[in-house]
């Protein structure tokens, strides 16, 4: 399989350092290291990591303040180990829907099914998925008061005391407790623990080693809080989630993180299908129902900053914040680590690295390769034809059978189609994707129409009706 390309190179410095890859330019990589540094010191944070991924791997990373106040001055790397919460989500997320293709259970299956001790009936696995299922935010017993986490017994029986606040589908409510049972589904269809799984499927297939639950032992980050009136970080604690680990309790590295955001871009096999992974960063539901700038797929959060959306997550966990997100059609990814309770938003640092990229330095276009032929069947379909009125143009790239609109937006996909048999073709992607697309032909094998959707397809405008 593909392995995210690493090169990691670090120059080393009192406050900063930096590790570069690949042919991101020095200005631009100028630039990143004074986003990192302006926000280390505007937001009083002791020890940030930030990296940008492009092309597969790390491209870029550095290091701000101290990963751990005990040695002042010792930069955090693309190696430093952070906590990162509610990432964990992303990894549940990925090996459910991998249970899915496997045939082991069914987006629209009712938890009781597999936890059938569950009180509350009518939950699916697609509206745990996705936030929308009602159940209240966090486990009975104020664990986050009491620094107490249930086992998975415990975790059962509180899921059965636990609120559903409201309907399913009604509004967007975020729910660590849900995602916590998505882990014990997980762990019980797959026949070992959440984290088992989660290695297996994922880690270890993407040579992810050092995402572990918990810190590893390696170099870490030391969590703090920064009181707002004074400027002596407090320690804060190293929390074991127990039954809620599939809800947050991985950590990872930035070098790591890199490999996850290559992956959402462009998934392997191995681990998840691509169709799969496009499902997976479909809107299901607006979190932001202001101004539509956050919504969420199937374990991602999707967001909207101008004319791209990027997929990823954010993560808090006691003295680490963190985020990390890609623009799937660049594969541009900024990841932001960050060791205190109170942080900049990491979601808006991981998409300013990713930003400042994809406008600065951007990658070259791909050049354009001629084709070598045109399927014989496909040679008098090309060219403009019209339905309800507006014109199509059908062309070949690469052997394919595309069709798009004249003057459409830039960033709107032609529709491409897929061979099933004689004169009939299967939508793949694009406008009307998964609809048949119909060649009839007259006696001298001409194409005379198409139906595309169902809708008529003719070489000169018309009317509806007309043609009859």
């Amino acid at each position: 399989m593909r392995q995210a390309r690493q090169h990691l190179r670090a120059r080393t410095g009192p406050c900063i350092t930096v590790g570069r890859v690949t042919e991101i330019a020095a200005k631009t990589q100028s630039d990143l290291s004074r986003i990192l540094t302006e926000r280390q010191s505007k937001h009083r944070v002791p020890g940030l990591v930030g990296a940008v991924v492009r092309e597969g791997g790390l491209a870029w990373s550095g290091g701000a303040g101290s990963a751990d106040l005990e040695t002042p001055g010792v930069a955090p790397t693309a190696d430093t180990q952070y906590l990162i919460a509610s990432h964990s989500k992303t990894f549940t997320a990925v090996a459910i829907m991998a249970l899915r293709d496997e045939g082991k259970l069914s987006l629209d299956d009712r938890l009781e099914q597999f936890v059938p001790e569950s009180k509350h009936a009518g939950i699916t696995i697609r509206q745990m998925l996705s936030h929308v299922s009602g159940m209240q935010r966090e486990p009975v017993g104020d664990v986050w008061d009491q620094m107490e986490f249930p086992d998975r017994e415990q975790l059962v029986a509180g899921w059965n005391e636990a609120e559903r606040i409201g309907k399913p589908h009604h509004r967007f409510h975020y729910s660590n407790l849900v995602y916590s049972l998505l882990g014990e589904i997980l762990a019980r269809v797959d026949g070992r623990s959440w984290y088992e799984s989660v290695q297996a499927r994922i880690l270890q297939p993407l040579e992810m080693r050092r995402t572990t639950v918990g810190m590893d032992g390696g170099p870490s980050a030391t969590g703090y809080y920064v009181p707002p009136f004074s400027d002596v970080p407090v320690r804060e604690p190293l929390l074991d989630l127990g039954a809620m680990a599939a809800c947050g309790g991985l950590a990872s590295t930035a070098e790591d993180l890199a490999k996850w955001m290559a992956f959402i871009a462009d998934p392997v096999d191995e681990v998840l299908s691509k169709d799969t992974l496009d499902e997976m960063c479909q809107p299901q539901i607006m979190a932001d129902v202001d101004r539509w700038q956050l919504g969420f797929g199937l374990g991602f959060m999707l967001l909207r900053l101008g004319e791209r959306v990027f997929v990823g997550h954010t993560g808090g966990m006691p003295g680490h914040i963190t985020g990390s997100f890609v623009h799937r059609p660049s594969g541009t990814a900024g990841i932001a680590l960050m060791n205190t309770t109170s942080a900049p938003d990491p979601a808006g640092l991981a998409t300013d690295l990713a930003i400042k990229v994809l406008d600065d330095d951007p990658l070259p276009p791909t050049p354009w390769i001629p084709g070598t032929s045109v399927p014989d069947e496909l040679t008098g379909v090309l060219g403009t034809w019209f339905t309800e009125g507006q014109p199509f143009v059908f062309s070949v790239r690469e052997g394919r059978l595309e069709a798009a609109a004249p003057g459409a937006p830039a960033h709107k996909a032609p529709a491409v189609f897929e061979r099933i048999s004689p004169d009939l073709y299967r939508t793949v992607s694009g406008r009307e994707t998964g609809e048949l697309l119909r060649i009839t032909r007259d006696s001298t094998n001409t194409p005379i129409t198409l139906h595309w959707a169902t809708y008529l397809c003719t070489r000169q405008p018309l009317a509806f009706g007309q043609h009859r």
